[in-house]
Formats: C-alpha cells, structure tokens, sequence
C-alpha cells in the first residue's frame, strides 16, 4: 500500500521535471552574451587552453626540482657464465686452464638515486616561455570571448531582424489580400481593368515568397544562436530584447570619441606575444654554449645467493653509497650554435617587423570601424525618415487607387517602394547594432579575461 501511494507523487515529480526541462531559455542580449561566455564551445575550449598552459608551467619547473627515482632489480642465472683461469692456479699443470664458475645464480638489488639540478641557461629560459606561453593563451581566450561576444550580438540581431521582417510581410500580406479582393469585386462588376487585380496578384506572390524565404531564415538563425550559445539547435529561446530597443541603446555618437590604446587590442597582445616567444628563442640558442650542472645521490643495496633467500632473516645485504657532480661544457660545434643562434635572430626580427605591422593594421582597423558605424548610425536615422515617407506616399495611392484617381502600376510602385523602405530600415538597425560591436571588439570594450 506504502509504493502503491508513493507511485502517483513520483509520476508527479516526473512530470514537472519534464515540464522545467522543456522550459524554453529566455535571454536579454547581455544575458546571452554572458550565458555564451560560459557555454560557448570554442569559449570552454580556450579555457582548458589555460589549464593546459598552466600545467605545462608546473612541468617546465618541476624538471628542475629535486627528481628521486627508483630501481629494483632480480636476476636468475640460470646458465652462469664460465671462466677459464690459468691451471697451474688450481693445481694443475701448467699450459692448461680450469674452467670456474664466479657469483651465485641469483642476484637482487634495490637503488634510490635523487637527481638535481645546480644549473642549466635552457632552463632559465623555459620557465620564462612557459610563463610567456600562458600569457598566450591567456590572450587567445580573450580574443576568443571577443569574437564569441560579436558573434552572439550578430546572432541575437539576427534573429530579431528575421522576425520583424516575418511581421512586416505578414501584415503586408493581409493588407495585399484585402486589396486584392476588393479589386476583383470592382472587377467582376465592370470598373476596373483586369491589369488592376494582375498587379496586385504580381505584388501579392512577390510578398509571399519574401515571406516564406524570411521564415526559412528565421529557423536558421535561430539554430546560429543556439550554437553560438553552446546549447541544443533544437531549444526553444525567446527573446526579451526587441531589434528597435537595441538600436536606440547602440546609437551612441559618444563613442566615437573612444581613443585607441594600441596595447590594449588583443591582436597587439597576440602580436607581442610572438616578439616574447623569439626573443626567449633566440635566449635559448645563447645558453646552450653554457655549461650544464647536475648533482646526483645515490643510495643502493644488493644481495646474492645461490637460493631465493632474498625475504630471509638471515640473508646479507650489502649497501653503496655515490655522491657525485657532472658538468657538461660545449667547447665546438662547427658552427652549429651559431648558425642556430643567428637564425633565431632572424625570427626576432621578423616579430618585430610582424608586431610594427599589427600596430598600424590595428589602427586603420579602428578608424575604419569608427567610419562604418557613424555611417551605420546616419543610415539609420535616414531609413526611419525614408520609412515615413514611404509609409505616407504608399497611404495616398491606395486612396488614389480606391478612388479611381491612380492606376494600379503606380500603387504596385508605392508598395513596393514601401517594401524596400521596410526592410532598409530594419537592416539599418541591424548594422548599427553590429558595427558599434565590431568597434567594441577592436577597442577591446569590455576588456573580457578568461572566465575561471
């Protein structure tokens, strides 16, 4: 009776477990900035990158440390080697030789050795690269939060550009088929020319072919968001933000005022991180004309026996003990070194050459960016007052139409003309919203580090 009351509260609790799980995702554009930069793939990626790194960091130190390594060692002769040793030593006659057997058949031994390094120029310079190596991919995970962040503002506009056009051919449709249907009545009673209904037929099949291509691309990008949020193609997402909303919050003239500070661009970063990278090259090769110090202790212990007695209370082991230093010096190369060394310069500069390129590239970059966006900016607020008029000048020929004063060629200009202002101005939005992130992107605004 206890399970037969339990089941309908366990079905229950499956059931809102169900219901959450189907609850779609809601998101304003910073909450699905935020939400990817925490789910993203290539995001999370780049975050191992760092662990990676610092991993390699610890490895790099750690070979210099004290290293303690182990050996044991069992042996079984079970054919021992035989020596011959002059016959007159054993008795016999001279010029004859006695075969003797030397050791026992079975040996055991057990050996520590702790190993360290007094010094070595490499690795000076590897803990350097290793530091440089994650200020690396430190830098390319910012880079990439960059990128994920403009790629979920383009997405998330996207998808709200692709339902507003969605709306605007619907209600574009409804009214098309309202002016369709009156114009056949007018038809059928004699008023109008047939010209009249096959020019809004033309119209209506052009609205419901946009129409259906803007669905299709409203599915798609919607799928685009969902991947660029790290989460399933298939999820349900509404969008609390409109496309209207954002335009007016990333229409700031202000920020154009923004003053470029080249080290903070994360290409500069990447950029500078290669000078580092050659220059502990270039470091490397030097120090490998230095000599190499190491120091060993070494601790052992062996025993033999005929029997494997090894375990034995009585058996007898004998200790060693070395104390030892080697030092390694490269005295000649034939040229070798140098010729590595030289090399390495070489990439130093070309680095540095690569670096000084970044700079000026970055640069041009920004004011180009700067450029785009007052221009997406002034492109807006044309496109409203184009929409307006276009809205006015389509609103007096369907009067001039309905009243027999304009033929229908000239509403089917009007409404097309409209059509295009429509969509204009709702892809002038857009770019507003896209280049002022694409400029945010270069000035590194939000300066985004690695989420740990």
């Amino acid at each position: 009776m206890k399970y037969f009351f339990m089941l309908p509260a366990f079905l229950l609790l499956h059931s809102l477990s169900s219901a959450q799980q189907r609850e779609p995702y809601s998101f304003t554009l910073q909450e699905a900035i935020t939400f990817a930069l925490d789910s993203n793939y290539t995001a999370l990626n780049a975050r191992r990158d760092i662990a990676k790194a610092i991993k390699q960091k610890w490895e790099t130190t750690a070979s210099g440390l004290p290293q303690i390594s182990a050996d044991i060692a069992y042996q079984n002769n079970l054919k021992q080697p035989v020596t011959l040793i002059p016959g007159e030593i054993a008795g016999g006659d001279p010029g004859t030789f006695v075969p003797v057997t030397f050791g026992t058949e079975q040996n055991a031994s057990a050996t520590a050795t702790l190993n360290q390094l007094i010094f070595d120029g490499s690795y000076l310079v590897g803990l350097q690269a290793a530091r440089a190596f994650l200020d690396f991919s430190e830098n390319a995970a910012e880079k990439t939060n960059l990128e994920v962040r403009k790629g979920v503002i383009n997405a998330y506009g996207s998808v709200l550009l692709s339902e507003e056009l969605i709306a605007i051919f619907e209600k574009n449709k409804t009214t098309l088929e309202k002016n369709l249907y009156e114009t056949r009545k007018i038809y059928e009673n004699g008023l109008t020319e047939e010209e009249s209904v096959e020019q809004l037929e033309v119209t209506l099949l052009d609205v419901e072919t946009q129409l259906n291509n803007a669905q299709r691309s409203a599915s798609i990008a919607r799928q685009m968001f969902n991947v660029a949020l790290g989460i399933d193609v298939s999820a349900k997402v509404v969008f609390e933000d409109s496309l209207d909303q954002l335009a007016k919050e990333y229409t700031q003239l202000g920020f154009l005022d923004r003053t470029l500070n080249v080290e903070e661009n994360v290409d500069y970063k990447i950029a500078y991180n290669l000078t580092e990278q050659r220059s502990l090259e270039l470091k490397l090769e030097k120090s490998k004309a230095l000599p190499r110090i190491t120091a060993f202790l070494n601790y052992g212990t062996m025993a033999n026996s005929d029997d494997f007695t090894f375990f034995d209370n009585d058996q007898r082991w004998f200790q060693s003990s070395i104390l030892g230093v080697n030092m390694n010096i490269p005295i000649f190369s034939s040229g070798m070194r140098a010729a590595r060394t030289q090399r390495a310069k070489i990439a130093l500069d070309q680095a540095e050459t690569q670096l000084e390129q970044t700079i000026q590239t970055v640069r041009l970059e920004v004011n180009s960016a700067k450029s785009n966006y007052q221009f997406a900016i002034e492109n807006y607020e044309n496109a409203k007052k184009n929409l307006a008029l276009a809205e006015r000048i389509e609103g007096k020929n369907q009067v001039k139409f309905t009243e027999g004063l304009s033929t229908s060629f000239d509403l089917r200009q009007a409404q097309t003309q409209l059509y295009t202002a429509q969509q204009q101005y709702f892809q002038a939005m857009l770019e507003v919203v896209n280049t002022k992130a694409n400029l945010e992107t270069l000035l590194n605004t939000p300066q985004l580090k690695s989420l740990e």
